[in-house]
């Protein structure tokens, strides 16, 4: 699959900060979406892209997430997610988290240590992800964007107003 990279949308873009509409369409539009997220997560150096984080209203995300256990990357792309976490009290990692829309800077974020998505690949067909670790979190961070929440957005206030500054974006 071959795509062409696209920018990455930067926090403080109002398609970051708001649900993104979910897919109704699965031809060849969407393909070529999908092959574009691809070229724009590599190119970028990143782990996992949210459709919105170049510019696209809509609840699609890839990832190439390594498995913490040191096993090979999980390449996946999911449309229309759901995540599923489990009941609390369920154990929590905390661990340096890091974003395409607010490139050089990492933070220190909880997250439940397994989830699982469902949803539909590029041609409609039902998939499910499991992961644990690393891939937990790549899993919870792209739902988040789809959801219009940003990694920093879950810090203390001055925490991301700092993280906000030092990446040059805009903050209060």
């Amino acid at each position: 699959m071959s795509g062409a990279a696209r920018d990455i949308t930067l926090y403080g873009t109002p398609v970051l900060h708001r649900p993104t509409a979910l897919v109704t369409g699965f031809g060849p539009e969407l393909h070529a979406l999908i092959a574009d997220m691809f070229a724009s997560m590599y190119a970028a150096n990143g782990v996992g892209l949210a459709a919105n984080q170049i510019g696209v209203d809509a609840r699609v995300f890839v990832m190439d997430c390594p498995d913490s256990e040191g096993g090979a990357n999980l390449v996946a792309h999911v449309v229309n997610p759901v995540l599923e976490l489990p009941e609390p009290p369920h154990a929590l990692l905390l661990r340096a988290e890091g974003c395409l829309s607010v490139p050089g800077q990492r933070a220190e974020l909880s997250r439940a240590g397994t989830a699982v998505v469902t949803g539909f690949d590029m041609h409609g067909e039902p998939v499910r992800i499991e992961g644990a670790g690393l891939i937990a979190r790549c899993l919870q961070h792209e739902c988040d964007h789809l959801d219009g929440t940003v990694y920093v957005d879950r810090l203390p206030t001055k925490e991301r107003e700092k993280m906000l500054a030092a990446a040059g974006l805009p903050h209060s």
